[in-house]
């Protein structure tokens, strides 16, 4: 049930907490983990960062993008509400330029207009009010900077079939998110073994029969360890609150949180886009 003070939706942050102390990225090579980093940050505009940025992590989980972040700028805010903080001051313990607040989107744990740069990747499709969320994160940065947000799509590019067997899987996805945490691993893993594995690895090959893959399901995985498979398969069935934008759904919301320059990337994952604060 969601909070009637917080955008927030308790079941989801403790799900995600239990997500990211099993899968703490520890395992993930440090080629994919850069590859996956480039394929969201695709269309960030480093070149408006000033030296010595400061900026946050919305939503940064075990900190598998606030590890490649830290050391690009000049100081990052952490910013989770689940236990999986711990994960992600453990991934960062290294970097000296770091700081970690256990804190929800709507408590506005930044000054307003007080960063140089902000992001959340995966995470405000997880929130009862993706469109205040946005504009929480956008109210924290400074006119001129730039907010990355990566939010589930709709599908709105794919095919009939495609949403159909899409909403298939969500109609399993919301029996899986009510198991008991130990049991949930096991029919994630499984499902990452038994669909995620073979569909990505058909699209393989069929890439590598100089044909296009991208439109079967789970091609994006094609060129992704298993281990990747078994986080994602975790993170899309495990949750309990997830919403879908599409394209134009999203633009809208950024727009009228204060984002101009609105720009997406035309790659998977959709959708990532970023603006720049008006």
């Amino acid at each position: 049930m969601a909070s009637s003070k917080q955008n927030l939706d308790a079941n989801t942050v403790n799900s995600f907490g239990d997500e990211w102390e099993r899968f703490d990225q520890s395992a993930l090579s440090e080629a994919e983990a850069n590859k996956i980093f480039d394929e969201y940050f695709a269309v960030f505009p480093w070149e408006r960062l000033p030296t010595g940025a400061t900026g946050f992590d919305m939503g940064c989980g075990s900190g598998r993008w606030a590890r490649l972040m830290a050391p690009r700028v000049g100081h990052l805010y952490c910013i989770d509400p689940s236990s999986a903080l711990e994960v992600a001051k453990s991934a960062l313990a290294s970097a000296n330029n770091a700081s970690f607040v256990q804190a929800s989107v709507d408590d506005h744990p930044l000054p307003a207009n007080s960063q140089d740069f902000g992001y959340s990747l995966g995470v405000l499709h997880h929130v009862p009010d993706t469109a205040a969320a946005i504009k929480a994160c956008v109210e924290m940065i400074k006119p001129g900077a730039p907010f990355l947000v990566y939010l589930y799509y709709a599908f709105d590019n794919r095919s009939a079939l495609f949403k159909f067997i899409w909403r298939c899987s969500d109609v399993l996805r919301r029996g899986i998110c009510m198991l008991p945490g130990g049991l949930k691993h096991l029919v994630t893993d499984m499902l990452a073994a038994l669909v995620y594995f073979p569909l990505a690895r058909f699209a393989l090959l069929v890439e590598k029969c100089g044909l296009d893959a991208g439109s079967i399901p789970l091609a994006y995985y094609r060129n992704h360890t298993f281990y990747t498979m078994r986080t994602d398969s975790r993170d899309r069935f495990g949750t309990p609150l997830e919403q879908r934008f599409t394209r134009q759904q999203i633009r809208e919301m950024m727009e009228a949180a204060g984002l101009g320059e609105v720009r997406f990337s035309d790659h998977t994952p959709y959708w990532c886009a970023v603006g720049i604060k008006k």
